[in-house]
């Protein structure tokens, strides 16, 4: 996975209000969750607050990345949780992070990239993902940019679901049963096996 940088300044914890004083500044609440525990061993959220411009490069890429978080000078690696977008506006209402380690599996949504022609589509059919990302399960150092499939023989009609997919060092959590890709039956691809029934 790729890393970016991003600075952030620790705020205090508060409701709505808090956080639309934050807006009118032009800065997005953040939270921060993962491995910090408090005193009595619970979970523990930092909050804090970050500018647009610093997390649009995260957010606006197909891209997945891990991110060196900094702040107030306190560093850690997290990985993107949960975003929150104005419903009319579109712009970055909040953003959650978790925290990550090299040694603990974290479960995050990797991009798919279709490689090869199908059989299918040199028989007139129409190659189409039905997914985007697949949802993986690992360390993150383990996680790739993308998760490369081969369609080579794929046949008209036919689909390849995820439980047909395997990634080394990679455990797929979308069900088995998700189609990731299908080759579709189209005008051309029917006429043509109308004719050889002929």
């Amino acid at each position: 996975m790729k890393t970016i940088s991003i600075k952030g300044t620790a705020r205090i914890p508060g409701g709505k209000k808090a956080a639309r004083l934050l807006r009118k500044e032009g800065l997005v609440p953040c939270n921060l969750y993962g491995e910090l525990r408090d005193e009595k061993g619970l979970p523990k959220a930092i909050a804090f607050s970050t500018t647009e411009g610093e997390l649009r490069k995260l957010i606006y890429t197909p891209d997945i990345y891990t991110v060196n978080l900094d702040i107030d000078g306190q560093q850690c690696i997290a990985v993107l949780k949960e975003l929150q977008f104005h419903p009319v506006k579109d712009n970055v209402l909040h953003v959650d992070f978790y925290q990550i380690t090299d040694e603990k599996p974290i479960v995050m949504e990797v991009p798919i990239r279709l490689n090869g022609l199908a059989e299918g589509v040199k028989a007139g059919g129409k190659l189409a993902a039905s997914v985007r990302k697949l949802k993986v399960k690992a360390v993150h150092t383990a996680i790739p940019d993308r998760l490369d499939i081969d369609v080579t023989r794929l046949e008209l009609g036919k689909t390849i679901k995820v439980g047909e997919l395997s990634f080394e060092g990679l455990e797929l959590v979308t069900p088995a049963s998700v189609v990731v890709c299908q080759v579709k039956m189209t005008r051309n691809a029917r006429s043509a096996a109308s004719a050889a029934e002929e």
